[in-house]
């Protein structure tokens, strides 16, 4: 499945970059075709493990979740964009992201018999080699003296295991940009998980340091840009999972495949319990109670009220057989936290048919 890809131009296509349009100055073409190939030469230079020969001047980092989609999974993903210097970040980017399915061929388009010519460009037919994903965009960061940034964009993809390629490379504005654009290379892992075989299951667990009701839901070319909108809610993830003792900790994620009777009942419960790392506790220490036990090293600490999910709560016209996804999550001042490490327990239990599933999220409250 080959993901829908924007093209230099800002259109989209459903499976290659889109056409240059023909009323578009040649040279402008020229320079579209060139900016394609430096940031596909950079992907295979990557996937051959080599680095960028250029010294570091923009430093990528990594952050995704995993959400069920209407075919295989969906990644919303945030590439953070800095520069480890005291120069600005480009105004203008142009990102490129490939996965290549971990000991699986890269599968081959009838062109690939062709020669391979020399510029790398896909020949008329078709590119010679095709990946799960393979998208490459524009991307506008804040103007002015700013020295960090977040893309935020998403591809489905079936499970599995993958690496990733990120290729994030300046777009030029002026002849001193153009003479040796600012690039960098992000390698990442990821093992895709299957939320599609019936079993009680959960999204990704999200640190969020909002979630949004909007008004009404966004057109398909908004949520391109805002991968992160389920529905009509926006999570606007964390940047990391350190918190001060002044913050709140909201934690969001969805429930799946809850067990759904002929009489459309469903019953769903969620407890959330915290454990405080560091001390000198072991194992099963604590006194019995009806939490987790507490693993070597950490402390039973607190606990929210367990939520119930039901169509008494959710309404008669909540039907997840249907494939609707149960939101869950709970939003925790951290004002009684001592400074310190902390692991949230989450269990999720569904009460009809006894099956239980259970997350983990570590955090820190600083001081």
């Amino acid at each position: 499945m080959l993901l829908v890809v924007i093209g230099l131009t800002g259109g989209v296509s459903g499976a290659s970059a889109q056409t240059p349009d023909a009323r578009q100055p040649a040279k402008a073409v020229d320079s579209q075709r060139v900016e394609g190939d430096a940031v596909l030469a950079l992907a295979d230079a990557a996937m051959n493990g080599q680095k960028p020969a250029s010294r570091p001047e923009l430093t990528l980092g990594w952050q995704n979740v995993f959400l069920k989609a209407q075919q295989g999974t969906f990644v919303p993903f945030t590439v953070a964009v800095t520069t480890p210097g005291t120069a600005a970040l480009p105004d203008a980017v142009l990102v490129y992201v490939r996965a290549v399915r971990r000991g699986v061929e890269p599968l081959r388009a009838p062109a690939a018999d062709r020669a391979r010519r020399p510029d790398r460009r896909p020949t008329e037919a078709a590119p010679e080699i095709t990946y799960p994903v393979d998208a490459i965009f524009p991307v506008e960061l804040a103007a002015g003296n700013v020295r960090n940034a977040r893309v935020r964009r998403g591809f489905s993809i079936a499970p599995g295991d993958y690496d990733i390629y990120v290729v994030v490379r300046e777009r030029p504005r002026s002849v001193v940009s153009a003479a040796s654009p600012r690039a960098a290379v992000l390698a990442q892992r990821l093992t895709v998980p299957d939320f599609w075989n019936g079993e009680l299951t959960t999204s990704s667990i999200m640190l969020a340091d909002r979630l949004t009701v909007l008004p009404a839901p966004l057109s398909a070319d908004e949520l391109i840009e805002r991968p992160y909108v389920i529905g009509q809610n926006e999570v606007v993830p964390a940047e990391d999972s350190r918190f001060q003792r002044g913050e709140e900790l909201l934690v969001v994620f969805l429930v799946y495949n809850p067990t759904v009777t002929p009489e459309k009942r469903f019953d769903l419960q969620v407890e959330y319990h915290f454990f405080r790392k560091g001390g000198s506790g072991k194992a099963g220490s604590d006194p019995p109670g009806t939490h987790p036990p507490a693993r070597d090293g950490e402390r039973y600490f607190n606990h929210t009220d367990p939520q119930r999910f039901n169509p008494a709560v959710m309404g008669g016209q909540f039907d997840p057989s249907g494939g609707q996804p149960v939101m869950a999550g709970q939003g925790v001042p951290l004002a009684a936290f001592e400074a310190g490490d902390y692991r949230l327990a989450i269990t999720v239990t569904d009460v009809i048919s006894g099956t239980t599933v259970s997350r983990d999220v570590a955090f820190t409250v600083g001081s």
